[in-house]
């Protein structure tokens, strides 16, 4: 008995080193892959108990020998391909808690920066409305072209804070998933057009230019969403141009998609700022130009507003730097030919 334990013995401690070493360094160099982590947690200790066994023989491949060595086979061929799947399921998981857990921390900090911004931008309006309506009650202001204008910015500040109602109205139907989608052919065209016929006076009044040229563009989508998607990419373009630059307007099929790209002429966006365009509460930065009175400040949500509407209708917007501006991207399914009409 002794004599077997101390033949063992050594091999024994050799042999728990050598593991532990081996597995510390391959789960190091590892880490970045749990699933073949686990499997190297199985497969290393199966590999060093035949080596013990190999080695406490004295390196005779006796009977004996060989069927432990194709029982530690058998083992490793079951357990080693198991545990490499469970460590898949398990990485898949933990991944798919980290993506939850980002997007609900993302989320958490997108509603902290919008309650931030519009108590902000509800209170300059509000205040300003307050004291032209105290001046008005308290006869401060009795003057009759005075007081037209002071009616006349009251029902301006009104206004802006009914869009800005309504903007959070329109992305509490997207984030609650209410939209009531009726999906048609659309005519893109006819949507920018009647959007330009609103615009028209007051890019002129801005120094910019419309430039459409836009074929007959069907596509499929629900019109009251596409409506207001085209109106807020166009009233965005209008407001972030620089004087003396024009908006183009441009659109056309490719593949499997109808496509309206809106050019504009606002300087650009710096490379870090891209993959926040359409983030709740953005409004650009010192690239941008000074906002015009005659389209307002905007409150940050209209891009927003943009991606979730064009989203739920199975299409996609993007954003990309083009010569002095940048061009917003929308794309949508064709439309059926049987309801292209003409």
């Amino acid at each position: 008995m002794d004599e077997s334990f101390l033949h063992i013995a050594p091999w024994a401690a050799l042999t728990c080193v050598a593991t532990i070493l081996l597995l510390w360094a391959l789960l190091r160099a590892l880490r970045q892959h749990p699933a073949v982590s686990l499997g190297v947690v199985v497969a290393v200790p199966l590999l060093a108990a035949l080596g013990f066994v190999v080695a406490i023989s004295g390196f005779m491949f006796t009977e004996q020998l060989g069927w432990t060595l194709v029982t530690c086979a058998l083992v490793g061929v079951m357990l080693v391909p198991g545990s490499v799947l469970i460590g898949q399921q398990f990485a898949r998981r933990t991944l798919a808690a980290e993506t939850r857990r980002a997007e609900e921390h993302a989320r958490e900090v997108s509603h902290r920066e919008l309650i931030s911004w519009l108590s902000h931008d509800l209170r300059t309006p509000l205040a300003g409305i307050k004291a032209m309506a105290e001046a008005l009650e308290d006869g401060v202001v009795d003057d009759p072209v005075e007081v037209r204008d002071y009616g006349a910015r009251i029902g301006r500040e009104a206004n802006r804070l009914g869009g800005m109602v309504d903007d959070l109205f329109e992305l509490s139907r997207i984030s609650s998933g209410a939209l009531d989608l009726r999906p048609e052919p659309i005519a893109l065209n006819e949507l920018v057009n009647q959007a330009v016929l609103g615009l028209g006076p007051v890019a002129s009044s801005r120094g910019v230019r419309l430039d459409v040229d836009l074929p007959p563009v069907l596509g499929l989508g629900s019109g009251r969403e596409m409506e207001r998607v085209v109106q807020n990419l166009m009233v965005n373009a209008v407001r972030h141009t620089r004087s003396g630059r024009r908006v183009e307007v441009r659109g056309g099929r490719d593949g499997a998609s109808t496509w309206l790209a809106i050019t504009d002429g606002c300087g650009g966006i710096p490379a870090e700022d891209l993959a926040r365009v359409f983030d709740v509460g953005y409004r650009g930065t010192a690239a941008r130009s000074p906002e015009g009175s005659s389209l307002g400040a905007g409150a940050g949500l209209g891009l927003a507003i943009v991606k979730g509407l064009v989203n739920a209708q199975s299409g996609q917007v993007s954003v990309r730097n083009v010569g002095q501006g940048c061009c917003f991207t929308v794309r949508l399914p064709i439309a059926p030919l049987a309801g292209a009409g003409s």
